[in-house]
């Protein structure tokens, strides 16, 4: 789009889309002949590239998800596209000419997912059929102009060693994590958006024993553990008549029949927790998934308040919490970017209240990895379940 003119690209793509035709070399060569003056063949060449161009992948914005690099993309209107390579947001220089072309693309993108994105239906989430997720709003709902953003799907499957090389998880955490998943004790990966919680959930599944069976549940798939015996079920949304919707509690509760030795919860964020609870107090071992939460001891209220919702009972909630969850694990983005396990935690039950709260057992201290409170309770808990 850089070396013609935008306003003269617009001109031809609506000439084409009124006569429904493809931008072909000698379609672009016809429409341009309506324009005044002489125009050469590079002219030409120019706009059929760019047109076509639009109308690949993700258009513009397809190099930038190229990049190995590249986690995530966002659009804020056409004059604002920020990418993350895993050191925080970064804006690129890449503008699109108005927001009528970033709301092409949106449209166009969600057209590939299955999707309709209009002005009855403003919003889209949904997975592309590269797994990479997609969000977008449509202006005027959201400003400065129509929205998107992008996920790009784990291209690899991380070791433990891995995270531990790029500064992830500290060397004292490494043993921890492994002593973990070894005891087969259910445990929750929790932190803020973007803080790595499905990469280190994915990491930690591809330790789980080859000879078990882990059944995973997503409302869209982004875990990819390196292990021989995953099955993976992904929710649904509703088709354009309002039909065909699967959710994840639905899910969990087919996982539940499906034999698993270890029942995953991508991300639990709703209902489902009421079913995940239940599973985790049924005799299914080894059960995690991922929560958002502020900090390990928020993680307690992160499910309550997921639980009420959902139809439990306050007290249920934490009885149910206190039986079938063990432990948490969080992580944080540090200022320098890097996203690092900052501690972990036993989920521990106040006699008198029956309230459960999460008690620091170990975490990163000045970069230190320094026990704490409750960690005795940790090697009890990874001893007796060992």
């Amino acid at each position: 789009m850089t070396d013609v003119d935008a306003a003269l690209v617009a001109r031809v793509r609506s000439r084409l889309a009124v006569e429904v035709r493809e931008p072909t070399p000698q379609a672009v060569a016809e429409a341009l002949g309506l324009e005044a003056g002489l125009r050469g063949s590079a002219t030409v060449l120019g706009v059929v590239d760019a047109l076509q161009r639009e109308r690949r992948g993700a258009g513009e914005l397809q190099p930038l998800l190229d990049d190995p690099q590249v986690t995530d993309v966002v659009v804020n209107g056409p004059h604002a596209v920020h990418v993350d390579r895993g050191q925080g947001l970064e804006r690129v220089d890449l503008d699109f000419p108005d927001d009528a072309a970033v709301q092409r693309l949106a449209r166009r993108l969600a057209t590939q997912a299955g999707r309709r994105l209009d002005d009855a239906s403003p919003w889209v989430d949904a997975r592309l059929p590269d797994g990479t997720r997609l969000h977008a709003v449509l202006a005027p709902l959201v400003r400065p102009g129509t929205s998107i953003s992008l996920r790009v799907p784990a291209r690899r499957s991380f070791t433990l060693e891995g995270l531990v090389a790029a500064g992830g998880v500290h060397p004292e955490a490494e043993a921890v994590l492994r002593r973990l998943v070894a005891a087969r004790a259910a445990f929750v990966v929790s932190g803020g958006t973007g803080t790595g919680k499905t990469t280190l959930l994915s990491t930690l599944l591809g330790l789980v024993p080859g000879q078990e069976r882990v059944v995973l549940v997503e409302d869209a798939a982004e875990l990819v553990p390196d292990h021989p015996h995953v099955v993976a079920l992904e929710a649904r949304p509703a088709n354009v008549e309002g039909a065909g919707r699967v959710t994840l509690r639905d899910l969990v509760r087919q996982a539940l029949r499906m034999r698993p030795d270890r029942l995953v919860v991508g991300e639990v964020r709703g209902g489902e927790v009421v079913d995940l609870l239940a599973a985790l107090n049924t005799g299914h071992e080894g059960g995690c998934g991922t929560v958002h939460a502020n900090s390990a001891a928020d993680v307690p209220a992160r499910f309550e308040a997921l639980g009420v919702a959902g139809g439990l009972a306050r007290d249920a909630v934490h009885s149910q919490l206190a039986a079938g969850v063990q432990a948490v694990v969080h992580l944080r983005r540090g200022r320098d970017g890097v996203r690092r396990v900052h501690e972990v935690g036993v989920l521990v039950a106040d006699g008198a209240s029956g309230r459960v709260g999460c008690v620091r057992a170990a975490g990163l201290v000045d970069g230190r990895w320094v026990a704490g409170p409750a960690h005795e309770r940790w090697i009890a808990l990874v001893e007796s379940e060992a």
